[in-house]
C-alpha cells in the first residue's frame, strides 16, 4: 500500500542584516516560499524565490505551486513536474524538496542518488554590494582573508569600485559583477584594467539581449552568462557568446534540471558557476551538492540574513560546509 503523501506551500519574509545593493536597485528583505512533502513521518523541504526582476510575486509563485498540489500527493516525481511547470522558484521548491524526501525514505544522501563524491568544504564567492568605494573598501577589509569575493558594481565609476576592493584584498579571486549595467563601450574600454586587477570573472556585464558583440569579442577575463541564462533553451546562443554560465536553481527550476544543464554545458565546453539568490541555507544546501562539480561557486546567499534557519550551512571566512543530513539532503 502507497503511503500517504502531503504538501504544503507557505511564503515568508526574511529580514537582511544590511541593505544588498546591485545596479537595479536594493533590498533590505527577501520573500521565499517554502514547500513541505510529508510521507510517512518524514519531511522533505524546499526553498524558492521570486525574483522581481522576471515578474514573480510571492503570490504568483504560490499560486503557480499550488497548481500541482495534488499531482504531489499522487506521488508523481521529480522527472514527471519538469512538464507541469514552468522552470522558475515554484518548481524548484517543489523539486528540492522531493530530493530531500526521496532520500529521508530510501535511506541514501542526496549526494548518493546524485552518483557524486562526498561533499567537502567549498570556497564561496563573499559579496561586497554596491556603493561609494570607500565604503565597499571597508566591507572589502572584513573580507580579505576569504579566498574568493564578488564585486558589485555599476556603470558610474566601477574601476574605481574595483580598485578599492581589490586594495583591501590582495590575494582573493575576484568576481565583478555588473549586473546588465554596462555598455558594450565600456566593456571594451575597461579590458586591460580588468586583467591588470587580476579580475578572474566578469559576470553578465551587459543587457540581456544586447549581448550581439560578445559573438566577435575576445575578452581579457571570462565572461559568465547570468541574466542571460535561464535553461537548457539558452545554451546554443550562451556558448556563442559567453565562457561560463551562472546555474542559479531558482533560474533551472530545481536540481533536477540544474544537473541536466550542467551536462549538457560541459559538452558546449563552458565552465560553470553555481550561484544563488539572496536566500536562506534551504536554498543553499541543494545547490551545493551541484556546486560540488563546478569551477565557481558563489552560495553567500544566507550570510546576507537577520537570521538563516535553524541548523543552517556554515560558512566561515569564505568556506562553505556540507549541509547536516539532518538539514537537508540526508537520509
Amino acid at each position: 500500500m502507497t503511503a500517504i503523501r502531503s504538501l504544503s506551500i507557505m511564503g515568508e519574509s526574511l529580514p537582511l542584516k544590511a541593505p544588498f545593493r546591485i545596479s537595479r536597485g536594493v533590498k533590505n528583505a527577501i520573500d521565499v516560499i517554502v514547500a513541505n512533502i510529508s510521507e510517512g513521518g518524514m519531511t522533505g523541504r524546499g526553498e524558492g524565490i521570486p525574483y522581481a526582476h522576471y515578474g514573480q510575486t510571492i503570490e504568483s509563485t504560490l499560486i503557480e505551486a499550488n497548481s500541482i498540489s495534488h499531482k504531489i500527493t499522487e506521488h508523481y516525481g521529480r522527472e514527471a513536474i519538469l512538464s507541469m511547470l514552468p522552470a522558475g522558484p515554484a518548481r524548484n521548491a517543489i523539486d528540492c524538496a522531493l530530493w530531500d524526501i526521496e532520500a529521508r525514505i530510501s535511506g541514501q544522501s542526496v549526494a548518493e542518488i546524485m552518483g557524486i563524491p562526498e561533499l567537502k568544504p567549498l570556497a564561496t564567492a563573499m559579496t561586497v554590494s554596491l556603493d561609494d568605494p570607500e565604503v565597499m573598501a571597508r566591507a572589502a577589509a572584513k573580507l580579505a582573508y576569504c579566498p574568493v569575493i564578488k564585486v558589485k558594481v555599476d556603470s558610474h565609476n566601477p574601476q574605481e569600485c574595483i580598485k578599492a576592493v581589490r586594495d583591501q584584498a590582495p590575494s582573493a579571486r575576484l568576481i565583478v559583477d555588473p549586473n546588465e549595467s554596462w555598455s558594450f563601450e565600456l566593456l571594451e574600454k575597461i579590458q586591460n584594467f580588468l586583467a591588470d586587477a587580476r579580475v578572474a570573472l566578469l559576470e553578465q556585464p551587459l543587457p540581456t539581449g544586447e549581448d550581439e558583440g560578445l559573438s566577435n569579442f575576445t575578452p581579457a577575463v571570462p565572461i559568465c552568462a547570468d541574466e542571460a541564462f535561464h535553461s537548457a533553451d539558452d545554451l546554443e546562443h550562451i556558448a556563442g557568446r559567453y565562457q561560463v554560465i551562472n546555474i542559479k536553481l531558482d533560474k533551472t527550476g530545481g536540481l533536477t534540471a540544474a544537473i541536466e544543464i550542467m551536462k549538457q554545458a560541459r559538452s558546449l565546453n563552458l565552465s560553470i558557476m553555481v550561484g544563488c539568490m539572496v536566500c536562506s541555507s534551504l536554498s543553499i544546501a541543494p545547490a551545493f551538492h551541484l556546486a560540488s562539480q563546478a569551477d565557481f561557486v558563489d552560495l553567500d546567499g544566507p550570510d546576507w540574513l537577520v537570521q538563516d534557519r535553524n541548523d543552517g550551512m556554515l560558512i566561515d571566512n569564505g568556506i562553505i560546509h556540507p549541509p547536516a543530513p539532518t538539514f537537508w539532503g540526508g537520509p
